[in-house]
């Protein structure tokens, strides 16, 4: 495999000519830019990502910790985020919580992999660490942003919504729809974004004059399989209601397959709102109503601080990302809808 220095020798130049040519850095004259370039044809010569990094002191890559690597949530984030550092002739490296040790340990240990391969920013997706823990990387934390989440070390650094407001919105969307007897499917209680949006959700129910500590509450775990198990002890405990909310879509979907196997019609007998507004929501049967995160928006955004940081570029970046309810099928105006099987 020719090198460099096969290049410099062919072409008659120094190794630091060469250099400058595929490095693109420094001033080199027309016709020895000419010499090299055609060396590096004749050679077929193409520098190792090791000697790129060494030549530009960036290794063009930039990590993304997401906690799971499964399920429908994050796989179109990853998407958003590969095709637009591909654009920007960067690539993704992405890392994901397995191992020992809890959430937050995975994280970190996450997050420490991608600084050891040499990634020249950073994006996270958890909400696992503290302020604590990002002081830990010491100068490594400025070239970082985080999504879905608000640290107070690093405010502008942060690309999230308002969840409070999202889960708001969820309550209002049923209330509008003369729902008052509603269950709830949220997801881990240890997540700052759950808890959010769960006490929007029961403020404004409250502020209705909806007596919250009667309603039926179940914690589950973000997974379909997790809105099956919690919407068939939903229907076994023999609760009424005519509205469910779920703290996120795949909850959402799996609680709709587990109703359509017990006979329970949607919306018919039931209407069910989810949150996030992931793709798994307009395919759902029935078709979905979840409150709409602006994911796209969000991580763009965010993609373009973290390259200013990372590259001295000047990208635009907006930090207000609005949040909205899209109604599908999922969702009907009450009409005598009870939880029991048929």
């Amino acid at each position: 495999m020719a090198t460099i220095k096969d290049v410099a020798r062919l072409a008659g130049v120094g190794l630091g000519t060469a250099s400058r040519v595929v490095s693109g850095k420094g001033s080199v004259s027309p016709a020895t830019l000419e010499r090299v370039r055609k060396a590096i044809d004749e050679l077929g010569f193409r520098p190792s990502h090791a000697a790129r990094a060494l030549l530009s002191g960036t290794s063009r890559m930039i990590g993304v910790y997401i906690p799971v690597l499964s399920g429908t949530f994050y796989t179109p984030i990853l998407q958003i985020i590969d095709t637009e550092l591909r654009a920007a002739g960067l690539h993704m490296v992405v890392a994901f919580g397995v191992g020992l040790g809890d959430a937050r340990r995975q994280a970190m240990e996450g997050i420490e992999f991608l600084i050891e391969r040499g990634c020249d920013g950073l994006i996270m997706m958890t909400s696992a660490l503290t302020d604590a823990d990002l002081a830990t990387l010491g100068a490594r934390q400025r070239l970082l942003v985080a999504l879905n989440h608000a640290f107070e070390s690093i405010p502008e650094q942060c690309f999230t919504v308002d969840h409070v407001l999202g889960g708001r919105m969820a309550a209002r969307a049923l209330l509008e729809h003369r729902h008052r007897d509603i269950a709830v499917i949220g997801g881990p209680a240890a997540l700052a974004d759950n808890l959010a949006r769960i006490k929007g959700f029961m403020d404004e129910l409250a502020r209705e004059g909806v007596d919250t500590g009667k309603l039926w509450v179940a914690e589950s775990d973000f997974s379909p399989a997790g809105g099956w198990a919690a919407a068939k002890e939903l229907v076994e405990s023999g609760r009424n209601c005519t509205a469910l909310f779920c703290a996120n879509d795949e909850m959402a979907v799996g609680a709709l397959s587990y109703f359509q196997e017990a006979g329970i019609s949607v919306p018919r007998d039931l209407s069910v709102i989810g949150y996030d507004d992931t793709p798994s929501a307009e395919f759902a049967a029935p078709r979905l109503t979840s409150v709409h995160m602006p994911w796209r928006e969000m991580t763009l955004n965010g993609v373009n601080a973290l390259l200013n940081r990372c590259y001295d570029l000047q990208r635009p970046v907006a930090r207000s990302f609005p949040v909205s309810v899209t109604e599908r099928a999922s969702l009907a105006t009450l009409a005598g809808a009870k939880t029991k099987k048929k």
